[in-house]
């Protein structure tokens, strides 16, 4: 398989300075780089100090801050906090979970009793329920251990002074993300809805909008009209958003209903800001040969794992780089076998 696993996927995102170790030192111990898009919005992004794994964005309003997930740890949270008293002494009032996969929720337990955590009704069943032994929380934590082994094996075979040392900042991030996950109580939104949402703070207006399931059954974007700024979690990233979870055969219809909305910048979970609705197209194009590959292999009889393999979307790779030869995301294939098994089953039944 030549496309990114979970597991490569984590430590790409442990190496690329998107993550960073609560116990490193730094100047004013500042966390997150905040990128200012317009008058009182910011995007935040990890700036190798600490885990954190997602983007944020912070809304400054009147009297209060709003931010747009928690991120992936109470640490990286608190962390959080902190650095948006940089650029405010307003208090964090809301949270917007955009889903409820834990890099982007798991920071929600910091939050007191006077702070309104808001997401769909899908957010809350789930972080509701065992999602720290569910498929996606495993596929990118459960193999931490064997990884730390292997950074560590690296240092001691490791001749070059500079390399060595980057490899022990590398350990170091990891060992601290997984010590973190530990202190894990996944917390639910605390306020709910269902299709549509609007917060109206001061002169700033913020609408939550559901559009259709997706990268999950519950994704929440995030859209300021005035400042046409549209917040997409992980339902539309630069490159390829993880699909564990996904609804592969409806969220292209989804993505088709973001043309829509009159956008002059998207700010996606993971990932750099996208000026240009492009990358709409390029994914709605990827998923629809997916979901057809699948299932033209599928129906000759292979297993996921043989699919996971062979299947070719190299025709995307323009698109997607990541995409270096046949093969793609087990979790992704596993899932649209699943779909597809839930469907012929209600199908077949009375």
């Amino acid at each position: 398989m030549r496309t990114k696993t979970v597991g490569s996927l984590i430590i790409l995102l442990l190496l690329s300075g998107r993550v960073f170790s609560a116990d490193s030192k730094s100047p004013r111990n500042i966390a997150y780089k905040f990128t200012k898009i317009a008058e009182g919005v910011y995007f935040a992004t990890g700036n190798g100090k600490m885990t954190g794994l997602c983007n944020s964005v912070v809304i400054i309003n009147e009297k209060e801050v709003i931010l747009v997930d928690s991120s992936t740890s109470p640490a990286a949270a608190r962390a959080l906090i902190a650095d948006v008293k940089t650029l405010t002494r307003e208090p964090v009032r809301y949270v917007i979970n955009t889903h409820f996969h834990f890099d982007h929720a798991h920071g929600n337990q910091v939050f007191g009793p006077e702070v309104e955590i808001i997401g769909h009704e899908y957010t809350r069943e789930q972080l509701m329920g065992d999602v720290l032994h569910s498929k996606t929380y495993l596929a990118f934590t459960r193999d931490l251990p064997q990884r730390i082994q292997a950074l560590q094996e690296q240092i001691t075979a490791e001749t070059d002074a500079k390399k060595k040392e980057e490899l022990k900042n590398n350990l170091a991030l990891a060992s601290d993300y997984y010590r973190t996950q530990a202190k894990i109580i996944p917390a639910p939104p605390n306020v709910t809805f269902r299709d549509r949402m609007s917060l109206f703070r001061g002169n700033r207006e913020i609408e939550l909008l559901f559009l259709g399931i997706g990268h999950t059954g519950g994704d929440v974007f995030v859209y300021l009209p005035k400042e046409k700024i549209l917040c997409t979690g992980d339902f539309l990233c630069p490159f390829l958003s993880y699909m564990g979870d996904g609804y592969l055969d409806e969220w292209d219809d989804t993505l088709e209903k973001l043309k829509s909305i009159d956008f002059e910048v998207i700010l996606p979970g993971h990932g750099d800001p996208m000026r240009t609705g492009e990358k709409i197209g390029q994914f709605q194009a990827f998923l629809r040969d997916l979901w057809q590959k699948t299932v033209e292999l599928r129906d000759k009889g292979y297993s996921a794992d043989e699919v996971a393999e062979k299947i070719d979307l190299t025709a995307h790779a323009k698109d997607y780089p990541q995409i270096t030869g046949p093969g793609a995301d087990k979790l992704a294939i596993e899932r649209i076998y699943q779909l597809l098994e839930l469907r012929e089953k209600a199908r077949s039944s009375p």
